[in-house]
């Protein structure tokens, strides 16, 4: 009875084992940024998902697919421009899984496959083009990639959202020949700068010189203005001055009497002896005899 009842024990065990299993393999919970495309017994039945997925253990076969963006890095290839410049290229590009079915059903390694394509487009698009646009144009050859790659993937269900290039390394040669031209490109931007900033300086002194011979013009011009304006205001001022004091002293003439006058002529005959030169002296009255006469004579 021991005997039988072990074994029971086994049986059960192995019997919820196998239903452990048996449930494991058939509820798969799919995230919502993935799908399971699923085989039943070797035909597709489409993708599941999101959520909790019930699948039939031995029958179904389940493959998962995530629909994120994805991006992938391309290592330096090496590529013969057009005018056969061997450059080194690497890049990254990103892609998106628009068909679950068709990324598994179509293609059996889709990222080996997109890589050897990457790599083989890489070389095509850069031999159709000179080493001097390959240096320059890389927004041109992203594009180019990117269409090219495109084509390729979306029979695959595959969208190819961006290319970039990261780095492209032209031959030694070519990159001493680069900096040459780079440094006498400085120069020349240099030499330009100066003479243009010389120029400019001179154009401003110039300038400044010109503006400063206006304004010493138009200063002394006023000056000169004024100047005169201030002669003619004395000179004016002196006239009146003169009038207003020939005025007074004839004014003062009018009052004076023959005494006074008298007075005054004593005075400076005085005046005239105390010199010491010849002096010759006429009387009043004889000026006055001299003065009747010419007015006799006149007569």
């Amino acid at each position: 009875m021991e005997i039988f009842s072990s074994v029971g024990l086994c049986l059960v065990g192995a019997v919820l084992l196998i239903g452990f299993v048996f449930v494991g393999n058939a509820i798969r919970i799919v995230p919502e940024y993935q799908r399971l495309v699923v085989f039943r017994l070797g035909r597709c039945i489409g993708p599941k998902g999101p959520g909790l997925i019930f699948l039939i253990p031995v029958v179904d076969r389940a493959v998962r697919v995530d629909l994120r963006e994805q991006v992938r890095e391309i290592p330096h290839q090496t590529a013969i421009t057009k005018d056969n410049a061997g450059i080194s290229v690497d890049f990254i590009w990103y892609y998106k899984i628009l068909d679950a079915v068709e990324s598994v059903l179509q293609v059996q390694n889709f990222e080996a496959a997109a890589q050897g394509m990457a790599t083989t487009t890489l070389r095509a698009v850069i031999g159709g083009i000179p080493l001097d646009d390959a240096l320059s144009e890389r927004e041109h050859i992203n594009s180019m990639l990117r269409t090219r790659l495109d084509e390729v993937t979306e029979r695959w269900g595959v969208k190819v959202t961006n290319v970039e290039i990261r780095e492209i390394i032209p031959p030694r040669e070519i990159q001493e020949s680069m900096n040459r031209q780079m440094s006498a490109e400085r120069i020349r931007r240099a030499v330009v700068t100066e003479s243009t900033g010389t120029r400019e300086a001179a154009v401003n002194v110039a300038e400044g010189e010109k503006q400063a011979a206006i304004l010493r013009a138009e200063g002394s011009k006023q000056a000169a203005i004024l100047e005169a304006e201030g002669q003619r205001q004395a000179q004016e001022l002196k006239a009146a001055g003169y009038a207003k004091a020939l005025e007074n002293i004839f004014a003062a003439a009018k009052e004076i009497d023959q005494k006074t006058m008298t007075l005054q002529y004593f005075d400076a005959l005085k005046a005239i002896g105390q010199g010491a030169s010849t002096k010759y002296i006429f009387p009043m009255e004889f000026t006055s005899m001299l003065e009747n006469f010419v007015n006799g004579g006149k007569k």
